[in-house]
């Protein structure tokens, strides 16, 4: 028999898919803070990292365009302080200035993301 394949529908945003990959990317950072024993830090990272494609998810459940618009903006919140956490650690000399740009555009670039898709629900 075959199996249904389910999906949500966030699984098929494009700014969740970027979400879920620079995720990804603070999460290999946090690893790297928690074997130096950094857990603030990593703790911190990782969950502003994951809140940007939490925030999506939820707001995708959302019965209204207005309520997704309001999880959309937690979300693109989370994309700057996740950059203002990478200035940190760029600072204390726990990542180099070539990580810190990468996730930096990363960042940018889904935030603007965020920000088009918010004006598209306001219609």
């Amino acid at each position: 028999m075959a199996s249904i394949k389910r999906k949500f529908r966030f699984e098929d945003l494009e700014i969740w898919q970027s979400a879920i990959e620079v995720g990804d990317h603070l999460c290999n950072i946090s690893d790297t803070l928690e074997n130096k024993k950094l857990f603030r830090f990593a703790e911190q990272l990782r969950g502003c990292g994951m809140s940007i494609s939490n925030n999506i998810a939820e707001g995708a459940g959302s019965f209204s365009d207005k309520e997704f618009i309001l999880f959309l903006n937690y979300a693109r919140r989370s994309c700057f302080e996740s950059a203002n956490i990478l200035i940190i650690l760029l600072r204390r000399n726990l990542i180099d200035e070539m990580v810190k740009n990468q996730l930096f555009e990363e960042l940018e670039v889904l935030s603007r993301k965020i920000t088009n898709f918010q004006k598209t629900l306001r219609g």
